[in-house]
């Protein structure tokens, strides 16, 4: 891309990608859309002047995992212990499970880790949790598990088990519950950015990374009730999306 000299490099889902772009360029302007933290990453110098020449828009996904497991426990109120669905590709993985172990000890919760290595094995890696134990399973915002919501709400409908995701893919699919920013929503949301920045509106050194400002909660009533939950009707009535 540096050596056809585009205008502008799109960088999408991982930080190690934006960190790949950044180490190819220092001049053309990057515009990323990630899941981990952009800053801890060390792609930008902060949220508000992010410096250098990368600027863009995270969801931030660490950070809300400790909500998700709230959520979780909310509509599960016996709930015990629950696993934690990592990449171990991720940069943000370590975030992400520390964000969640904080928020599990802090509700009586004893919180499993399981590190996916290849997705092949993913299903193997889920019915392992189970098998030791874990009552439920946290979907980490992890970009490899994005196209897998599908295939995780079929292994969730036949091992009968609850699952949290971060993508509403999830309970469409069948899953139980999903918490999230929603990803079209971004990506209309980086469109601005490009915009922008090709128009020389705005630069990336003082051109704010966006951090969410709302997040989606759809409850799959349907799969609830074949796992003979009752979900709260609080919980029902925070739901933006309740799928029948």
């Amino acid at each position: 891309m540096v050596q056809h000299h585009v205008d502008l490099i799109l960088a999408l889902t991982q930080s190690d990608i934006v960190l790949a772009a950044k180490r190819a360029t220092r001049d053309i302007p990057i515009v990323f859309v990630i899941a981990g933290d952009p800053v801890a990453s060390g792609i930008v110098a902060s949220f508000s002047r992010p410096g250098g020449n990368a600027t863009g828009l995270t969801s931030l996904n660490a950070a809300v995992n400790a909500k998700r497991l709230e959520l979780l426990k909310e509509a599960m109120p016996a709930l015990r212990r629950v696993a934690l669905l990592t990449s171990r590709g991720d940069p943000a993985t370590s975030s992400i499970a520390n964000e969640t172990q904080n928020a599990a000890r802090s509700r009586g919760v004893e919180l499993e880790i399981r590190n996916v290595e290849s997705i092949d094995n993913l299903e193997g890696m889920l019915s392992a949790a189970v098998k030791a134990g874990s009552e439920a399973v946290i979907v980490a915002g992890s970009p490899a598990f994005f196209d897998l919501q599908p295939r995780i709400a079929q292994w969730a409908e036949a091992a009968r088990t609850p699952v949290i995701s971060p993508w509403r893919e999830l309970p469409v699919a069948g899953g139980l519950l999903s918490y999230g920013t929603s990803v079209s929503a971004m990506f209309r949301r980086a469109a601005v950015f490009v915009d922008h920045i090709l128009k020389g509106e705005e630069h990336p050194p003082t051109y704010p990374v966006e951090q969410p400002t709302t997040f989606e909660l759809v409850v799959n009533i349907k799969t609830a009730k074949a796992l003979g939950l009752t979900i709260p009707p609080p919980l029902l009535a925070r739901a933006d999306e309740v799928i029948e």
